[in-house]
């Protein structure tokens, strides 16, 4: 019998369901808190990884949901959002925003709404992969399921993807950085 998962990982699971998520929540045997983890431990591509980047605009949290294989410019963000700039969260920012740790951060169940961009990039794969509430807990999805999941808004955050040469060792869940 295995052991039941983490309460914040319920949770989620819970919630993703009641939203009508196709997606089954699975505990990895270990934490991945990275995007290039993640793309191991699954054998998916590093960009089918849902890296949940939380930054701060004044005293709100802003989530953006970008792909594993893709860098956050935030300049380019500051100036879709038409504000003066994004600032990176720390550490109890991003728990008392999203009730969750670092490493784990998932799309949905935080405490309170929190406006969301879903990076463009991630509509490039058939089914992608995110965090759900804890570094070993991943759910799949779909980008439009996505979207829907998090009343998120689909966006350009950045320049493209990374180097595919280069190592991509973001975290999921991360505070942005």
């Amino acid at each position: 019998m295995s052991a039941p998962p983490p309460p914040r990982v319920a949770a989620v699971a819970r919630l993703l369901r009641e939203a009508g998520s196709s997606g089954e929540v699975r505990v990895l045997p270990d934490e991945v808190r990275t995007a290039a983890a993640a793309a191991g431990a699954l054998g998916v591509p590093v960009g089918a990884i849902v890296n949940s980047l939380v930054f701060a605009v004044g005293d709100s949290p802003l989530l953006i949901l970008t792909s594993g294989a893709h860098r956050v410019d935030e300049t380019t963000v500051a100036a879709l959002l038409g504000v003066e700039r994004l600032s990176t969260a720390s550490a109890d920012f991003v728990r008392t925003h999203t009730g969750q740790v670092i490493g784990g951060v998932a799309p949905v169940g935080h405490p309170a709404p929190i406006g969301t961009l879903v990076d463009i990039e991630l509509a490039r794969y058939d089914q992608i992969w995110a965090a759900a509430g804890h570094p070993a807990a991943v759910f799949p999805t779909t980008y439009e399921e996505l979207l829907r999941v998090t009343g998120g808004t689909a966006a350009e955050v950045g320049g493209g993807p990374l180097d595919p040469a280069a190592p991509c060792g973001s975290p999921m869940g991360q505070v942005a950085g």
